[in-house]
């Protein structure tokens, strides 16, 4: 028989529930007119909140890094202790789970933010997927860049309130505790798709090197071809 002064037993720390979000972020002209969009919802698959905020002209990266922060304040504030992250930014999910250095003076502050958040949190995972399978996270992003620029939603139905990232690097004209309810349209807007430009370069000890002291901007796609 237990004593009557014997404590009573911890909750265990697992017992919470998961939260399951998916976000995304983008620019339009990287730098250009950003925004994010994630949703979240609960292990039954319930929506639990939907995102979407206009970020300024930002680069993606930065963008990816908002929408993360986003996902990571609503979890906080509404008191779940547990989350998974789905994201199609490789380099933010690998940046995050340490695999990759985090060497831009732009995104150092949004990681540590990062870091620091999930740190609050008694479980956190995060993974990387492909654009397809981020599909609703990827409309609600460009929903923000098409209010951002002035582009009429198809739909008033607002979506959750945002949440802007705590951070320096957050644009003045969206202060990070003035979380704003927003409107979101049923179909997304793709970015115009830039010129294609060719360059030459070489390649030394597996690091391709242009030549011309030509130099390429974050989040580009290039296509090599061998001569």
């Amino acid at each position: 028989m237990p004593s009557l002064f014997e404590e009573p037993a911890a909750p265990a720390r697992h017992s919470t529930p998961w939260v399951h979000a998916h976000c995304d972020g983008g620019a339009r002209g990287n730098p250009g007119p950003a925004g994010y969009g994630a949703i979240l919802a609960d292990e039954q698959g319930h929506t639990l909140a939907e995102l979407s905020e206009f970020l300024g002209n930002r680069t993606n990266n930065f963008a990816e890094y908002s929408g993360l922060l986003g996902v990571l304040a609503w979890t906080l504030e509404h008191g779940y202790r547990r989350l998974r992250v789905v994201s199609d930014s490789e380099l933010m999910v690998k940046q995050i789970q340490g695999k990759y250095k985090v060497n831009s003076p732009d995104l150092r502050p949004l990681w540590e933010e990062a870091r620091q958040r999930i740190r609050q949190l008694d479980g956190f995972e995060i993974t990387h997927a492909l654009r397809h399978k981020n599909k609703r996270a990827d409309q609600l992003a460009n929903d923000a860049m098409d209010r951002g620029t002035g582009r009429a939603p198809a739909t008033s139905k607002p979506a959750a309130a945002a949440v802007a990232p705590r951070s320096t690097a957050t644009p003045a004209s969206q202060p990070a505790t003035s979380p704003t309810s927003q409107p979101r349209e049923a179909k997304p807007r793709e970015a115009k798709p830039r010129e294609a430009q060719m360059l030459r370069g070489f390649t030394r000890d597996g690091v391709v090197h242009i030549l011309g002291g030509a130099t390429l901007p974050d989040g580009v796609f290039v296509k090599i071809v061998i001569e």
